[in-house]
């Protein structure tokens, strides 16, 4: 990494929105502009037979094209495919990912020239099996992810940079609390972070994954949608293309009633059209019940930790629709404080990854670090076992949720029979005793086992959880020849090979070059 000048390079990767940010000569984050001249890129991707469209051209064809065209990917991240085919093929959504990711990439490149090591940013709330997927679409674009950080964590990091509890040693002059509300376009974050001297330790994180403000969008379409009914008995949902103009339209009205009080949105369907007239009061008529949410997990935060308002210093507000006049309302109402103005809600999680980039290629330089980051787990990870009560399956935690990262933990298994020659461990993410309430990250079959076992002997299995919530399991078995740890693979529900990641790069590097 040392003859890369510009490598420090971090990555917003959004699920509506993302942007790119690097270190300049004087070693502060700047965002940069994408081929189109802006800082941010619609993660929107357009995908035919030839060609590979990212951004603002997929946007303006998705009025025509909706069919070819994939968005809020971030969503399904995780999962085996994406939620609907595109061009009338399924995609992994990492693939999709990728794509963004190799369009951010490119065009950064004619700016600051190539590079390959970067840091992605991910919600708080992305559990382990979204974690690797993320850093596996970085690979599939040609990066080499230097870490996956969360995004309160990195707004933080930037807030503090560059507006208020800094110094130029990069340290804070006291002890602050500080909460990070992150309302992004797909998914929604709490953070509790506590600075205190050059050190960012991650208190606790709570969040979800299904509610952004593409929710809030949502809202707006069905209502203009039900009006356009009661008008001409039609449902302008019910064609593809007309349904995404409409979301443009009702996105659009969005963000003006973030300056304006009133707006309207003009539905065109059929040869008939409506006006339909929108306000900043009816907007939180419709979408009360999801800023409730928010409100509602930003107070259990609090009680997890046992910490009450007064004791909060400063309250963060991050993601482009953190800035409806509601959400911040409804905080400052909660908090009996006003949220801080002082970050970019669009640019803070780039700046703050492009710092922890140059953190840690400064560390691999052989420079001291200039702060500390220390998070949390969002969720406890676990084993299934069988419940000697019921003879079920259940969850057992084996590391809680919200301890502080890198952490170990260690779990003895005994064989049942003599000369047994495998042992099977499904691991999970979740808080509930049903395995059905959990995440399954896969499964490690350690095989085979030393030979001549007798039945009850020890296998001892270690859970490592690093820095950037992904996982790795070593396995050792005491008295035997293998009494020392080895690192034990996890064969994972879904997820792409290694074999499949290097096919998909050549077909993305073909039609993105």
């Amino acid at each position: 990494m040392k003859d890369l000048k510009y490598a420090a390079v971090g990555i917003d990767l959004g699920t509506t929105y993302s942007a790119i940010a690097h270190l300049d000569e004087t070693g502060r984050p700047v965002t940069l502009v994408n081929a189109e001249g802006e800082l941010l890129t619609p993660s929107l991707v357009l995908i035919d037979e030839d060609d590979i469209i990212v951004g603002k051209e997929a946007l303006k064809a998705i009025g025509t094209e909706s069919s070819l065209i994939a968005e809020c990917a971030k969503r399904d991240i995780g999962r085996r495919a994406y939620r609907k085919a595109i061009s009338g093929n399924q995609f992994p959504p990492e693939v999709i990912e990728a794509c963004i990711l190799k369009k951010l990439k490119n065009d950064a490149a004619r700016l600051i020239g190539d590079f390959k090591y970067c840091v992605i940013t991910v919600p708080a709330f992305f559990d382990e099996p979204r974690r690797k997927a993320t850093q596996d679409a970085g690979k599939m674009a040609g990066l080499n992810v230097l870490d996956i950080i969360n995004e309160p964590t990195a707004a933080a990091i930037s807030y503090g940079f560059r507006h208020g509890f800094l110094n130029e040693e990069g340290e804070s002059t006291k002890p602050l609390n500080v909460l990070v509300y992150d309302l992004g376009g797909g998914t929604f974050d709490v953070t509790l972070m506590t600075v205190h001297g050059s050190e960012f330790k991650a208190i606790a994180t709570d969040g979800d994954v299904e509610l952004g403000g593409r929710d809030w969008d949502q809202r707006l379409i069905d209502y203009v949608a039900q009006q356009f009914q009661q008008e001409y008995d039609l449902d302008p949902r019910e064609d593809e293309d007309q349904a995404a103009r409409l979301w443009r339209e009702c996105e659009d009205a969005k963000r003006t009633l973030s300056a304006r009080s009133k707006t309207a949105v003009t539905c065109d369907y059929r040869g008939k059209t409506l006006r339909v007239e929108l306000s900043q009061e009816l907007l939180q008529e419709l979408t009360g019940d999801l800023l409730d949410r928010t409100l509602f997990t930003t107070r259990q935060l609090l009680r997890t930790v046992e910490m009450d308002w007064p004791a909060i210093d400063r309250i963060l507000l991050v993601g482009g629709s953190s800035r409806m006049p509601m959400v911040r309302e409804a905080l400052a109402n909660l908090a009996g404080k006003p949220p801080e103005d002082a970050v970019s809600a669009d640019e803070a999680v780039a700046h703050g990854a492009a710092l922890r980039a140059g953190l840690l290629i400064a560390r691999a330089q052989g420079q001291p670090p200039s702060f500390k980051i220390r998070n949390v787990n969002s969720h406890s990870l676990g084993i299934l076992g069988l419940s000697r009560k019921t003879n079920r399956q259940q969850n057992v935690i084996v590391i809680p949720r919200n301890s502080t990262l890198p952490i170990k933990a260690k779990r003895i298994f005994k064989t049942q029979k003599a000369n047994q020659r495998n042992v099977k461990v499904t691991i999970v993410e979740g808080e509930g005793t049903s395995p059905d309430a959990c995440t399954t990250i896969g499964e490690c079959v350690i095989e085979p086992l030393p030979g001549n076992l007798p039945a009850l002997s020890p296998v001892e299995v270690f859970f490592n959880y690093g820095e950037n919530g992904r996982l790795a399991v070593a396995v050792s078995f005491p008295g035997t020849e293998n009494d020392k740890p080895f690192k034990q693979e996890i064969q994972r529900e879904n997820g792409l090979s290694a074999d499949q990641m290097d096919a998909w790069k050549i077909w993305i590097d073909d039609r993105m070059a």
